[in-house]
């Protein structure tokens, strides 16, 4: 009986350690782990501050392109381009230039 009681106690005893073994180990897996994704919530959030930033200039940057299609459209602009580029004038306008000597 008590050879028995040895054996079954030996068992136990193995047993136990090697439950604490394999919950040691996943313990340690669990962590290695979760350290990586910790790493990888980092970056994704700067990654994600830097999307809102370029997404915020992008936004900046289309108003003022709006801006200058609006501006462009005008007939004060037109016009402005039309004399400094194309050099035109209405009819009867006088134009004056500076002498260069």
């Amino acid at each position: 009986m008590k050879a028995k009681y040895r054996t079954r106690r030996r068992e136990n005893r193995f047993g136990i350690i090697l439950a604490a073994i394999v919950v040691l180990l996943l313990t340690f897996v669990v962590s290695v782990r979760s350290i990586d994704l910790l790493r990888q919530v980092r970056e994704n959030e700067t990654r994600i501050e830097q999307l809102q930033s370029e997404m915020a200039k992008e936004e900046q940057r289309s108003t003022e392109i709006d801006e200058f299609v609006k501006e462009t459209q005008t007939r004060k602009y037109i016009e402005d381009v039309a004399r400094q580029k194309l050099g035109l004038v209405y009819p009867g306008e006088i134009i004056f230039e500076k002498e260069s000597n």
